[in-house]
């Protein structure tokens, strides 16, 4: 059993609270919409309404604490970004990073990987 860190509660993350609660893993989700927070409940160890740019936010989250932070903001790219920079700034374990389209991706690799 790991410990996940969930941001962004659209449709892929919803489905990925889902999968996570089925393979028995402790998420804690995150999203800034509170009907999308309220959605997921029943399918993850606690949730928070908040926002993933805000440092103070994720650094009150205890991000170091978590095996996992998966990022799944995927329509709003400045977001996701921010929040993976943020979270590694922060000294997460392992950042997992949605990318909506190709060219994120490579953004992606080449900022962190390459």
């Amino acid at each position: 059993m790991k410990t996940i860190l969930l941001i962004g509660l659209g449709r892929f993350g919803r489905h990925a609270a889902m999968k996570l609660d089925e393979l028995h893993h402790e998420v804690m989700a995150v999203d800034k919409d509170e009907e999308r927070v309220r959605a997921v409940l029943p399918y993850v160890t606690n949730a928070q309404i908040g926002d993933g740019t805000q440092e103070e936010f994720l650094s009150s989250l205890g991000v170091n604490n978590f095996d996992v932070c998966i990022v799944a903001i995927g329509d709003d790219f400045q977001s996701s970004l921010e929040t993976t920079s943020l979270l590694k700034e922060l000294g997460a374990k392992m950042v997992v990073a949605r990318a909506a389209r190709d060219v994120h991706a490579k953004f992606f690799v080449e900022k962190w990987c390459g």
